[in-house]
This record gives structure tokens, C-alpha cells and sequence, in this order.
């Protein structure tokens, strides 16, 4: 595997501050505004939703794969992730990221597991380990409880 990936999209300005930003070979395009509270507009995607969807679909890979090469055998994976800015005095930042993951295992036994994958995923996922602000893990994982087929009699 080569040491270097280059990633590329093009962005296009649409006026009115929105644009529009695709990558060659995938669909579809997305188009793009700054949020409403710096002058953009309503129902958008803004450059800050695109930060935290990358840091949350990194996550989500990041989880699956590593569940998937240690066996652990799962129902359901859903992730909330909410980006914090803050106004500082060298301008706004993200200072956090707060990912909050809930996944679903079949067995009892497999709990502890799926919160060291859950940890493990943070700490692996480049996306998050690419920035400055922190990313803080918040996770719960729920047993499925099985299903109890009552005897015939």
C-alpha cells in the first residue's frame, strides 16, 4: 500500500456565498451554504456540518472495520455528533467534537468488548486525530435481548 493518498474535490462559488462542491466520479454534488447564524442560508449543508459528518463517518468506519476483523457481531450502529464553536480571540474554532455512538450486541458478554472497540475507534479514526480541537466519546452500548419462543404444549 502506498504511504501517500490525495483526496480532491473542487468547490464552486454559486453567489450569495453558496456554492456548490463535488469530487470527480462521485455523486451527487452538494450544495452549500455558511450557516444561518454567519448570513447563509436556511436547509443547507455548511462547511461546519461537513467537518462534523467527516469526523462522524470516519467514526463509523473506523468501528465497523475493527468489529469486523474482531469478530464481535453486532445488530446496530448509530452515532449523534455535534461540533462545538467558540468564538476565541484569534476568531471561531471548533473546540469539540462530541461523538455519542449506541451500538446494539447480541450477548451479554460481548458489552465490555464493544466499548474497548468504541474507544479503540476514537483514538484510530483520522479524521479526528487530523484536528485541533478535542473529540470527547460518550458511548452506550445496549444488549439485544433474545427472544423467547414460548413451548408448544
Amino acid at each position: 500500500m502506498e504511504s501517500i493518498h490525495e483526496y480532491r474535490v473542487e468547490a464552486i462559488g454559486a453567489g450569495g456565498r453558496n456554492g456548490v462542491v463535488h469530487a470527480e466520479g462521485i455523486l451527487p454534488a452538494i450544495s452549500f451554504s455558511p450557516p444561518p447564524e454567519f448570513q447563509g442560508e436556511v436547509g443547507r449543508w455548511t462547511p461546519e456540518h461537513f467537518l462534523v459528518a467527516a469526523v462522524a463517518s470516519c467514526f463509523i468506519s473506523t468501528f465497523e472495520g475493527m468489529a469486523q476483523t474482531s469478530r464481535l457481531e453486532f445488530d446496530s450502529l448509530q452515532l449523534a455528533a455535534e461540533g462545538v464553536l467558540t468564538k476565541q480571540d484569534t476568531g471561531w474554532r471548533f473546540t469539540e467534537i462530541r461523538l455519542r455512538p449506541a451500538v446494539t450486541v447480541r450477548k451479554e458478554e460481548d458489552h465490555d468488548r464493544a466499548v474497548r472497540l468504541l474507544e479503540k475507534a476514537e483514538k484510530s479514526c483520522l479524521v479526528a486525530r487530523s484536528l485541533q480541537c478535542k473529540v470527547a466519546l460518550f458511548p452506550a452500548v445496549e444488549i439485544e435481548e433474545e427472544l423467547s419462543v414460548p413451548a408448544k404444549g
